[in-house]
């Protein structure tokens, strides 16, 4: 197995068997309980209705009748179900039916900071390789970025065209990860 964090230029190749690779010691198909609970600073399931939380924070969670949910509850919840698990270091785990089915990678302070050098989207291009599918993302006529879809690897990247970096990778069972 090829660990990503330790082996981030893994992430540059268009064609890449996901069965290869893993994520802070986790592969895709591995039971969502094998994800270290200490890991773990965030879940998200669908037992939780309304979400309140931030940088230093400790999280509210509410359920679908108000009631307040405990971090315990919703992680147990998520890893027996359906959701996302996000550690402290900008890596998220993709939950289906307690089985990790994705992995992404966000947050220029952490390990998407390999990419730096990246400082243009013609270098990126140049480091990535040309994607299936790529969706500019506009908003009042500025170009915001760009969505760019690797079919053979089963990956999405994100290229922040503000400030010129990769601000999101992510692989496995994400929309549009697998064609059209």
């Amino acid at each position: 197995m090829i660990e990503i964090l330790d082996n981030p230029d893994v992430l540059t190749r268009p064609h890449l068997d996901l069965a290869t690779v893993e994520m802070g010691g986790i592969s895709l198909g591995s039971a969502a309980a094998d994800i270290p609970r200490h890991d773990i600073v965030e879940a998200l399931s669908s037992v939780v209705a309304r979400y309140r939380g931030g940088t230093g924070d400790e999280g509210e969670y509410r359920d679908h009748d108000g009631r307040r949910l405990t971090f315990d509850e919703v992680l147990d919840h998520t890893v027996r179900a359906d959701g996302f698990l996000h550690r402290a270091d900008k890596v998220s785990y993709k939950i289906h039916a307690g089985t990790v089915v994705g992995f992404a990678l966000y947050g220029e302070d952490h390990h998407l900071s390999h990419f730096a050098a990246l400082t243009s989207y013609e270098t990126f291009l140049a480091a990535f390789g040309t994607p299936d599918r790529v969706r500019e993302d506009e908003a009042y006529g500025d170009l915001m970025g760009y969505d760019l879809y690797y079919w053979g690897a089963r990956k999405h990247v994100r290229w922040d065209a503000w400030d010129n970096r990769v601000c999101l990778i992510n692989l496995g069972d994400f929309e549009g990860n697998t064609g059209p």
